[in-house]
C-alpha cells in the first residue's frame, strides 16, 4: 500500500507547472492532456483501491461478528457441558471460545486498521480529484491563451500583409494602367492622324480663295 501511495504522489502531486515551463515551447496542451490521461487513470485505480478497501472493512467487520458470535455460543455450551459434567466437551468447547475470541480480537483490529487506511486513501482521493479538476482549468486557461496568441499571430500577418505590399501592388497596377491607356491613346492618336490630317487639309482647301477671273 505504501508503494502505490509513493508512486502515486509521484506521479499525481508533481509540480506539473514547471513540466509545463519546460516543454511550453514544443505544445504545452498536448502535454498536459497526456498528464491529464495518466493522472486521471491513476485516480481511476485509487478509486478502485477506495471501493476494495470498503469491502474489506466490512468483511472485517463480518467475521469480527461471526467470531463474537461463536465465542458467545461456544462459551454458553463449555457451560452446559461443565453442568452436565461432560469434561471432554467441556474442554473443547473452551477452546474453541478462546480461539474465537482471539480470532474476533485480530479481526476487529484488522478492521480498525482497514477504516484508519480508507480514511487515508479517501483524503488522497479527494485530494486527487482536485488537482485533477485544477488541471483540467489550467488546460482551459492554456487553450485560451493559445487561442489568442493565435488570433494575434494571425491578425498580425494580415495587417503585415496589408502595410505596405498591397499598396505597392496598388502602385505597379495603378502605372500599368496608366502605362497602357498611354499605349492606347498614343496608338489611337497615330491611327487616327493621317485621317485627321486629310480632313484638315480638305478643310484648308475649301477655305482658300477662288481666283478673280475677270482680272485676267
Amino acid at each position: 500500500m505504501a508503494n502505490i501511495f509513493t508512486r502515486l504522489k509521484d506521479s499525481i502531486t508533481a509540480d506539473f507547472h514547471e513540466a509545463l515551463d519546460q516543454k511550453e515551447q514544443r505544445n504545452p496542451i498536448a502535454m498536459l492532456n497526456q498528464y491529464l490521461r495518466e493522472s486521471e487513470q491513476e485516480t481511476e485505480k485509487v478509486r478502485k483501491l477506495v471501493e476494495r478497501q470498503y469491502r474489506l472493512k466490512d468483511e472485517f467487520g463480518q467475521e469480527c461478528q461471526r467470531s463474537e458470535d461463536m465465542a458467545q455460543k461456544r462459551k454458553h455450551q463449555a457451560e452446559i457441558a461443565r453442568k452436565a459434567g461432560e469434561e471432554n466437551m467441556y474442554e473443547f468447547a473452551v477452546k474453541e471460545q478462546q480461539e474465537y475470541e482471539a480470532r474476533a480480537e485480530r479481526l476487529q483490529a484488522s478492521r480498525v486498521n482497514a477504516e484508519e487506511q480508507l480514511e487515508t486513501l479517501e483524503h488522497k482521493y479527494e485530494d486527487m480529484k482536485h488537482r485533477l479538476k485544477d488541471m483540467r482549468l489550467k488546460r482551459m486557461e492554456l487553450m485560451g491563451r493559445e487561442n489568442i496568441a493565435r488570433a494575434h499571430h494571425r491578425m498580425n500577418q494580415v495587417m503585415e500583409d496589408t502595410s505596405d505590399k498591397p499598396y505597392s501592388r496598388f502602385a505597379e497596377i495603378d502605372r500599368y494602367i496608366d502605362d497602357l491607356e498611354y499605349k492606347v491613346n498614343s496608338s489611337y492618336y497615330r491611327n487616327t492622324f493621317d485621317s485627321k490630317m486629310a480632313h484638315l487639309e480638305k478643310e484648308l482647301d475649301n477655305k482658300e480663295p477662288v481666283p478673280d477671273q475677270s482680272q485676267s
